[in-house]
Formats: C-alpha cells, structure tokens, sequence
C-alpha cells in the first residue's frame, strides 16, 4: 500500500525471518561467526541464546543458507510436549519414517542414518529452535544423542537455539553434562542505538527506497519504544510507514512514531518499551 509512494520494491520491515534483509552490526556478526565456527571445527554441541525478536531464528536461516553440499541438515522447531517426543521431531527432522516405532527403534533408524551419511562424507547437524520450551528430560535426550559421536569422530552436530530462560534451565545441576557437551555458546543482545540507525537504513536500502527515509529523531523514537529488539523496531516501522501514507508524509518524522507507539500502548497488547516524551526521546540518544 505504502510501497509506490515511497518508492520500495517491496516491504523492508516484515516480521517474518528473512535473511535477504540480514543486517550484521557487531553483535549478530558475530554471533554468525561463532555458528561457522562451530561447523567447521565440529563441535558436539553450541547453544545460541537471546531475548524475543532479537533475530535467533533469521540466524539459523542464514546459517542454513550457507551450510555445503556436504552436510545433512535436520531442523526442529516445534519443541511442545503437545507435538510428540524427541525420537519422533528428529526423524521427521531429517524424512526418515517414524510412524509405529518406539523409542528405541526410532533411536537406531537414526544412528543408522548418521552412519550412511557419514560413510558418504557428510556430517550431520542438528538444529533445535526454540529450545526453551524443552524440560530437564528431553534436554537429557537431546544430550543422550550426541553419545552417538565416538573418538575423536563427530558424526552429529547439535545446534540448541532460545530464549534467556534456556540457560537458566541448564543450570541445574540435572543438566551438568549436557553443560559440559557445549564447545561453543553466544547470547544475541538487542541492538544498540548506533546499529538501529544502520539497520533501518539497511533494511530500506534492500527493499529499494531511501536509507534516510526515517529522520534522526524518529530513529531515536524507535529505538526508545522497541528497546533495540528487532522484531519491534520491525513493528513499528511498518506501522510508521502505512500512518506515513495515510497522512502523505514525505519522510517519516518523530511525530509520526510517537503516534504509533501512542496507539499501540493504548491497546496494550504490544510489548513496547515505557513510552517516553518527544524531548525525552531526543535526550536520550545524546548519550550514544
């Protein structure tokens, strides 16, 4: 709707993981550092960890996107007890058949599967999204499974993604060898101020318009509202953007995020950050 007007190919802000709009500011740049690494020094087990909407899973995509030929690749991103237990997510994970088998079955179809894959020159790599939602018990079979790696040969990578409460739960003392398995780990923090005024540029700059379409003072609005939190400062540049074209405002001022924000506490559903005064707004990113 607000595309022609201003001038986009399509829309910059969506809230839908797509790696095409990657921005790497220092911090998800390493965090996809630490992911290479991991892979290409085969860890057993890497755990990724960060607060909603701070980009965990357009990491995973992008770490699938670059994964070679010579890896088989299983994702699991529904981790509720309601959708059945480990043995069976991680078949269907990687296509084998599951259905009428038990655990234990289930458990040598799969290492079966690593050793055909590995015979063939391929390593396999586990992903599990949202991994928070998994107790003390399935956590345990999750580390059960990476046993299957013998001597100093990793047939099976385990990438374990979510939110803070994940390392909270790996700290009981239930879970200390699962602790010990993890050869590399990293907590995605939200954006600073100075990485949301080239995320948002970014983000416009892909979808084709003008990377300074929001003006300084509407980027600190964003980041004050959103907290730095990408999946918000999606939100709220979305919603900026369509009130920009309803009100056929050439550029996106501070006036026009205020009122989003404004709108949106009044529902309040959205987890906005406290609301906060324009003159407040502009004090607060004299200090970045």
């Amino acid at each position: 709707m607000y595309r022609t007007f201003y001038g986009l190919r399509e829309k910059p802000f969506t809230l839908l993981p797509d790696p095409d709009f990657l921005y790497l500011g220092k911090n998800h740049a390493t965090a996809l550092a630490m992911l290479q690494y991991a892979i290409m020094s085969r860890a057993g087990i890497t755990l990724v960890t960060g607060e909603i909407g701070c980009g965990k899973t357009t990491m995973v995509r992008q770490l699938l996107r670059d994964l070679g030929d010579d890896a088989a690749v299983g994702l699991i991103s529904n981790t509720h007890h309601s959708f059945g237990d480990l043995q069976q997510w991680v078949a269907q994970a990687f296509g084998l058949e599951y259905l009428g088998k038990g655990k234990a079955e289930l458990h040598q179809v799969f290492t079966d599967f690593l050793v055909e894959q590995y015979a063939g020159g391929r390593h396999t790599v586990l992903i599990v999204d949202e991994a928070q939602n998994m107790d003390i018990q399935m956590l345990e079979e999750l580390r059960v499974l990476s046993n299957i790696n013998a001597d100093k040969h990793h047939v099976l990578q385990l990438i374990v993604v979510g939110q803070p409460e994940l390392r909270a739960t790996l700290r009981r003392p239930e879970l200390v060898q699962f602790v010990q398995r993890i050869g590399v780990e990293y907590h995605i923090n939200p954006l600073e101020y100075r990485d949301v005024v080239d995320y948002v540029g970014h983000r416009l700059h892909v979808a084709g318009g003008d990377p300074g379409l929001f003006d300084e003072a509407a980027i600190n609005a964003v980041h004050a509202y959103s907290g730095g939190v990408p999946r918000l400062i999606n939100l709220l540049c979305d919603l900026a953007l369509v009130y920009g074209y309803a009100g056929q405002a050439p550029r996106i001022g501070v006036e026009i995020v205020e009122e989003v924000a404004r709108d949106k506490a009044q529902g309040g559903i959205l987890p906005l950050f406290h609301a906060v005064r324009r003159g407040d707004v502009q004090d607060r990113s004299a200090g970045f």
